[in-house]
C-alpha cells in the first residue's frame, strides 16, 4: 500500500510537470468538412478511433465523433457531408499547457479526446486522449524511477555531510505576471535544485505541486511575484509574495472550484480554482495574508523529519 501511495504521488507530480505536448498523439488523422458521412465510418473503422478533427486549409473548423456519425445514420443523413454533423465550437487545449489541465478538462466535459493547438501559430498539432495521458505518464515514470535509483547511489543528503551547528539554504525565484509562456519554470527549477540536494522524493513532489499552483496564481493575477525557499535540516519554508489585486475573501478562495480568474485566463486553460486548496492539501502548514489592492503573502511549510523516503 505504501508503494502504491508513493507511485500515486509521483503521478500527481508528473501531471503538473509534463506538458500536453509530452503526451499528445502527433500522428493523427483529419478529414475536411466536405467529406461524406458515408466515408467517415470507414475512416474511423480503419484507424480504430472514435473521433477526428475537421480541418480545412490547415485550419481547425470542427470535430466529429462516432456518436455524430451514428446519430446521422439513424436520421437517414448518411449522404450528407461532415460539415452538417460536426461540432463547430471546438474546445481545444494548448500544447504547452500542463498535463493537469487536460485531466481537469476531461473531467469537466467528459470528452474522449481534445484537439491540441500551438499557442503561437494557433494551428492543430496533435490530439490528446485519456489513453495518451496514461501512456505519457507511464513512459515518464520509467525515467523518473531510473533517475531516483541513480540518485540514491551518487547523492547523499547535504545536511548530513556538512559539519556545523546549524545550516540553511535560501533559493529565490522571480515570477513574471501575465506571461504564461514561462508559467511553471520557477517550480521546475526549484524541483531540480531540491532533488540535487538529496531531499526525499516525496517532499520534492509535494513542494513542486504546491509551488506550481502558487506560481500559476501569480502569473494569472499579479504583475510580478517572488518565490523563496528556506531549507534547513528540519523543514522547507516557502514564502510566496506577489504584487497583485489581493484576495477579497480568503475563506471563499479556499473553496475547491471557486475562481474569480478573468475570462482570458480561463481561455488559456488556467484559473480552475484548485490552487489554494491543493497547496493546503500537500503542505504541513499554510498561512495566507492578503490585502486588496496591495498583494498576497503565502507561507507554506513542509516538515522533513516526518517524511518517508521514496
Amino acid at each position: 500500500m505504501n508503494n502504491l501511495i508513493k507511485t500515486t504521488s509521483k503521478i500527481q507530480e508528473l501531471t503538473y510537470e509534463l506538458k500536453i505536448k509530452d503526451a499528445m498523439d502527433v500522428n493523427y488523422t483529419t478529414v475536411n468538412s466536405s467529406t461524406k458521412v458515408s466515408s467517415l465510418r470507414e475512416i474511423l473503422r480503419k484507424k480504430r478511433i472514435l473521433g477526428v478533427p475537421v480541418v480545412d486549409n490547415d485550419e481547425l473548423v470542427g470535430i466529429v465523433s462516432i456518436e455524430d456519425y451514428i446519430k446521422s445514420v439513424e436520421q437517414g443523413n448518411s449522404n450528407d457531408t461532415v460539415e452538417t454533423i460536426m461540432t463547430k465550437d471546438v474546445i481545444t487545449l494548448f500544447s504547452d499547457e500542463p498535463l493537469i489541465n487536460a485531466i481537469n478538462n476531461f473531467e469537466k466535459y467528459e470528452f474522449s479526446r481534445f484537439p491540441v493547438i500551438s499557442r503561437k501559430e494557433n494551428k492543430l498539432v496533435g490530439i490528446v486522449s485519456k489513453i495518451d495521458i496514461i501512456k505519457g505518464i507511464l513512459k515518464k515514470l520509467e525515467t523518473v524511477y531510473q533517475d531516483e535509483e541513480e540518485r540514491k547511489y551518487r547523492a547523499s543528503h547535504i545536511f548530513k555531510d556538512i559539519i556545523a551547528d546549524g545550516i540553511s539554504i535560501e533559493l529565490k525565484y522571480l515570477v513574471e505576471g501575465k506571461n504564461f509562456d514561462k508559467a511553471g519554470e520557477a517550480s521546475t527549477r526549484l524541483k531540480k535544485s531540491l532533488s540535487r540536494l538529496g531531499l526525499p522524493p516525496e517532499i520534492v513532489r509535494r513542494v513542486t505541486i504546491s509551488t506550481y499552483e502558487a506560481e500559476i496564481n501569480i502569473v494569472s493575477y499579479a504583475e510580478k511575484g517572488e518565490i523563496t525557499a528556506n531549507i534547513d535540516s528540519n523543514r522547507i519554508k516557502m514564502q510566496i509574495t506577489d504584487e497583485g489585486p489581493g484576495i477579497p475573501d480568503i475563506k471563499q478562495a479556499m473553496i475547491p472550484g471557486y475562481s474569480n480568474a478573468p475570462g482570458w485566463v480561463r481561455e488559456l486553460g488556467f484559473g480552475a480554482g484548485m490552487g489554494l486548496p491543493n497547496i493546503k492539501k500537500f503542505s504541513d502548514e499554510m498561512t495566507l495574508i492578503s490585502t486588496v489592492g496591495v498583494g498576497t503573502n503565502l507561507e507554506v511549510v513542509f516538515n522533513l523529519n516526518n517524511s518517508d523516503e521514496a
